[in-house]
């Protein structure tokens, strides 16, 4: 029987970057034990069965995960979305970065490199689908 949690960030808490890198594997996989999550990882990186047992236990208390026995080894699946965490970490960047502003991290990723017609033409398609789902019906943009 898998043991659920609470699901989302307790406290607005995220990952660490070890957590965050398990959580990779289990999006990834579905599923998988701490062997397989284990071996998931390149040979010269592979790390300790026990620590990365602790770690998913951790992960478990903190309800990003879940697990379920299945004879004498414990499944783990995510029970937080990539898109949950990925939006916690913007949340987190624009407030401690940016003052909450969107506009301000948008200015600088565009500043910060080059970026390609195609992916500003991308963008603004994203903008304007963006704009149809959020604006209030009936009223219309001139």
């Amino acid at each position: 029987m898998l043991r659920k949690r609470e699901k989302g960030t307790r406290g607005g808490q995220l990952p660490t970057t070890g957590e965050l890198r398990l959580l990779q594997i289990l999006w990834e996989s579905g599923e998988a034990t701490v062997e397989d999550v284990v071996h998931a990882h390149p040979q010269q990186n592979r790390p300790n069965y026990k620590t990365t047992q602790t770690l998913l236990r951790i992960m478990e208390q903190k309800g990003y995960i879940a697990h379920e026995s299945r004879g004498r080894v414990f499944v783990f699946k995510p029970l937080i979305s990539r898109k949950t965490i990925d939006q916690g970490y913007v949340q987190a960047l624009l407030s401690q970065n940016f003052g909450g502003s969107a506009t301000g991290l948008l200015l600088n990723l565009l500043e910060a490199a080059p970026v390609k017609e195609r992916d500003l033409d991308e963008l603004e398609a994203q903008i304007r689908e963006y704009r149809k789902k959020n604006e209030p019906s009936g009223r219309s943009r001139s």
